[in-house]
């Protein structure tokens, strides 16, 4: 085989069999284990059968809720609340973090009032939300914007921070200025954080919708808080915790998503970083 044969030749890479299969088996063994270790505690007796129910009666319960249409319209609801709070904070957090990543004076003074709206909890917004927009899903989209917003503001921020002031200095002596730069260099650059924020964001999102469906239960709409809310009144404890567990697959899903995302462009982030590198070292 000669040389130019085996600088074409195909590589095997080498240990991808075990990495996928590694990937499939450690979620079903933590599932196995959840429900192993909940098995073991309905048959100790801890609980009664009515507080605490079998792992086999909850999936059962959740197999009849999955033939009606009324679940699939309430994640339909939830789903589409979650989609339109979570754009509206993506707009403002990443227009608010661009612009008070580029002052030291806005940042001194905002800086503080972002981290504070992070921290606070969503639930304290509710009555402020629920007197101002009423009892509507303006409420709920509200504490979901202030309170995903600041993370995604945050994530703006640390990207810009990580940004090198050469490059800066660069972009500048090539006359990039206002919106150019933020759109060739700022938000390219920190996107690998910017990604982050929003995975964080998306969380902040998730619990606060769940909050606000619980708290601020609009007539005659169908949700997830809902019909949670409904297992409760009459003491149904196998479809509450049918309920709870389709609110966990939704995080868990939409959380891979943002996963697969951050590593896609973090690979792609890492091959311009390399390929830059190799021009300079041409040059």
């Amino acid at each position: 085989m000669t040389l130019a044969e085996v600088a074409v030749r195909p590589r095997r890479r080498v240990g991808v069999a075990p990495r996928h299969g590694r990937t499939v088996s450690a979620p079903v063994l933590g599932i196995v284990s959840v429900l192993g270790a909940w098995q073991l505690v309905y048959a100790s007796g801890w609980k009664p059968s009515f507080v605490l129910p079998s792992p086999a009666t909850v999936l059962a319960d959740l197999w009849i809720q999955a033939h009606h249409a009324v679940l699939w319209q309430a994640i339909g609801t939830t789903m589409g609340r979650a989609v339109c709070g979570f754009g509206l904070a993506l707009v403002i957090g990443t227009v608010v973090g661009a612009v008070v990543s580029r002052s030291r004076l806005l940042r001194e003074a905002f800086g503080p009032v972002i981290t504070g709206l992070q921290t606070m909890p969503a639930i304290a917004w509710f009555p402020f939300a629920i007197i101002f927009f009423g009892i509507t899903t303006s409420a709920i989209l509200f504490v979901i914007v202030i309170g995903t917003a600041p993370a995604i503001a945050t994530g703006v921020l640390a990207g810009a921070d990580h940004i090198s002031p050469l490059l800066m200095r660069s972009a500048k002596s090539m006359g990039l200025r206002g919106v150019a730069l933020y759109r060739h260099l700022i938000l390219p650059a920190s996107l690998p954080m910017f990604v982050a924020g929003l995975k964080q964001g998306w969380a902040f999102a998730w619990r606060s919708l769940m909050s606000g469906e619980l708290v601020v239960i609009v007539t005659n709409t169908a949700s997830i808080g809902v019909l949670l809310e409904n297992a409760q009144n009459m003491s149904d404890m196998p479809a509450a915790m049918a309920i709870m567990i389709v609110i966990l697959i939704l995080g868990i899903a939409i959380d891979a998503l943002f996963s697969l995302l951050d590593r896609m462009i973090r690979r792609r982030w890492a091959y311009w970083r390399r390929r830059t590198a190799d021009r300079r070292r041409a040059r």
